[in-house]
């Protein structure tokens, strides 16, 4: 069964993935190596978020580390992008700022 902070969370960077796709799409044009390893990081916060809520104390703390960790290198990919001219960062602000806003929870969850 999920927390309601659980579901919030997993559905939360799940919208972000939805948001962060047509953007990938077009760095995939460019830049095959990088779209794939964004599309893993993304994936990789919504899983480790759920993997955390089903361990215990400690383990939980490093899993919702691992996923803040995921979000981090996703932000700076797209940062990445936008160096390398894939993307501008009017097409990157609002997938940015959601992934902030993330972070944000993650951090307070890595502090129980």
């Amino acid at each position: 069964m999920h927390s309601p902070l659980q579901q919030q969370l997993i559905e939360e960077s799940c919208n972000v993935i939805a948001l962060a796709r047509p953007l990938i799409e077009r760095i995939e044009r460019r830049d095959r190596d990088l779209a794939s390893q964004l599309r893993r990081s993304l994936s990789g916060i919504a899983l480790c978020i759920a993997e955390g809520f089903g361990r215990r104390a400690g383990n939980a703390r490093n899993l919702f580390e691992t996923a803040r960790g995921s979000l981090l290198e996703s932000h700076a990919a797209f940062g990445v992008a936008m160096a390398w001219s894939y993307l501008s960062e009017a097409d990157c602000v609002e997938v940015r700022l959601r992934l902030d806003r993330l972070s944000g929870r993650l951090f307070g969850l890595m502090r129980r």
